[in-house]
């Protein structure tokens, strides 16, 4: 591409699915995917010309984005919606693989950088994703205005299978806050 048809940076907002549970009844994120999902997400943070990551921690999407995010140097926040200690029981430990290094070092590497959020949580988890949901695409919209002559663009990048759950799909509610905002849309393929 010329470089004056070259795509402004951006700042890129993530949700997306978990990796499946063992004995899933349906693939959404199969832990065997981990490495072609890794490379989707280099693709598409490259090809955006991403500046900086805002996403949660949880074991999946999330955990490959920072790393790969890491690997490139992108600025990373990281929004849990309660403490670091209960998301780690729901939502890192609790499916296949050993995400727990990666959680530490990302949650670690975003508080010495002021880059983490921890909101208070209610207690009620489809209330407290939600509002996850809403504080990434809020940290991301801040973060494409500071430090800019003019706002950057923000992508809301969406890693999953494309089949909404009838009930309490954080990943198509976190696309439905996006298109609310008129924020460019991306979905990676989890399968």
């Amino acid at each position: 591409m010329p470089r004056s048809e070259r795509l402004p940076p951006c700042v890129v907002a993530l949700a997306g699915r978990r990796i499946d549970a063992a004995g899933a009844p349906h693939a959404c994120f199969p832990l065997a995917n981990v490495e072609l999902v890794a490379r989707r997400i280099r693709r598409a943070l490259r090809r955006s010309h991403a500046v900086a990551l805002v996403c949660s921690a949880a074991c999946g999407a999330d955990l490959v984005a920072l790393d790969v995010a890491a690997e490139l140097g992108l600025r990373r926040r990281i929004v849990l919606p309660f403490d670091a200690q209960r998301f780690s029981e729901t939502s890192v430990r609790d499916r296949p693989g050993d995400w727990m290094p990666a959680f530490v070092r990302h949650l670690d590497a975003c508080a010495r950088e002021g880059g983490l959020t921890t909101l208070p949580g209610t207690g009620d988890d489809e209330r407290d994703y939600q509002a996850a949901n809403e504080a990434i695409l809020d940290e991301a919209q801040a973060l494409a205005r500071r430090d800019h002559a003019s706002p950057l663009p923000v992508l809301a990048f969406a890693v999953w299978d494309r089949r909404p759950r009838p009930e309490g799909d954080a990943t198509a509610a976190f696309l439905r806050l996006a298109m609310l905002r008129d924020f460019g849309v991306l979905t990676v393929w989890s399968l």
